[in-house]
């Protein structure tokens, strides 16, 4: 098992690879209004234990009832709805590359789709980076995310997919540009995050995330202001130092201003009503950094260690405040990004 690396290197054909790429939290836009002419900005926390895993290979049969080899895909069942996007990302690389070899694509588990934890970066990623690996292109993630049309305006997933951690990025220049990181920080191994997903409920994406975009009203430069002060003299700073308690509130401060903005497109703070209120529950009674993760509906509380985030779930559900549509998860963050297993092509 190698880890994935950013550094120029001669590519190395194999016959079969597998990807596992660790999802993320959006932990809020610095300045979505552009108020300083550079739009977005953004900090965001890789997470371990939950992720994408995609394994690729050259096809050695055609598709069923057929004697012409084709493409074949499979996924679980609950897998299945992210079939389509695979195709597409393969078809893409194929156009792009010329290499038009059939494969065996297989997807042996999915981060959760339109839920805020990255699934549509991360499966890009992890195709891109299988196909390129599987027909020996030098291809890093940041032009896998180009070529796949991935962060527009948040560089977290793919600097995520490169090398974990707590990350800060500056926005894009361009349509045609990732946004640069401007600051990754190790992400204390103490401190957990208690994620709070609802399976009823989907956050925006495609159509319905760009229109809801497009309709936002200004966002106040003294928002931004305020945005970049907490990111880069509270939150960070804190983590570098290991001081919890700061770097909760930050996080929490951070959330707020942004979930009121976005809340006339999302139907509130929280895409999600039960997430809201677990979080709220969570947040009266625990130092804890509170929010929701891109347009949720997945929500978070980080906390300063697994008996506190484990203390706080039992506690919850000892209320009556975990919905049924619930799921509460306890995660690390992660501090290296995605890994990959090859088997070298017979020369």
């Amino acid at each position: 098992m190698t880890q994935y690396a950013t550094t120029p290197h001669p590519a190395k054909q194999a016959s079969a690879v597998t990807v596992n790429a660790p999802g993320r939290l959006h932990l809020g836009f610095l300045d979505p209004g552009a108020s300083l002419g550079r739009r977005f900005g953004s900090l965001g926390l890789v997470l371990d234990g939950i992720s994408t895993t995609l394994e690729m290979r050259l096809a050695h049969r055609g598709d069923v009832g057929s004697d012409t080899p084709g493409d074949q895909y499979a996924a679980p069942p609950y897998a299945s709805e992210e079939l389509p996007r695979l195709r597409a990302h393969i078809e893409a690389l194929k156009r792009l590359s010329g290499h038009c070899t059939p494969l065996d694509v297989r997807l042996r588990h999915v981060l959760p789709v339109h839920a805020g934890l990255g699934s549509g970066t991360q499966l890009a990623l992890c195709s891109g980076h299988a196909f390129a690996r599987l027909h020996g292109l030098t291809l890093d993630a940041s032009e896998l995310a180009l070529a796949l049309a991935r962060g527009a305006r948040s560089g977290i997933g793919v600097a995520g997919f490169e090398q974990g951690g707590l990350i800060l990025d500056g926005g894009p220049r361009s349509a045609t540009e990732l946004p640069p990181v401007l600051a990754r920080l190790p992400f204390p191994d103490e401190w957990r995050v208690l994620l709070v997903l609802d399976d009823a409920r989907s956050g925006l994406s495609g159509p319905a995330e760009r229109k809801a975009m497009a309709e936002l009203p200004p966002f106040p430069q003294a928002l931004a202001a305020h945005a970049c002060h907490l990111a880069l003299m509270q939150i960070l700073p804190a983590a570098a130092e290991g001081d919890f308690a700061p770097f909760a509130r930050g996080v929490s401060e951070l959330q707020d201003g942004i979930g009121r903005y976005f809340a006339a497109s999302q139907g509130g703070i929280y895409t999600s009503p039960a997430v809201a209120r677990v979080l709220d529950w969570v947040g009266a009674r625990h130092c804890a950094g509170i929010g929701q993760s891109s347009w949720g509906p997945t929500g978070f509380a980080i906390l300063a260690s697994h008996d506190e985030a484990a203390q706080a779930v039992a506690a919850a559900r000892k209320a009556g405040v975990v919905g049924p549509t619930l799921r509460l998860e306890i995660v690390k963050g992660r501090n290296t990004g995605a890994t990959v297993i090859h088997t070298p092509a017979v020369a």
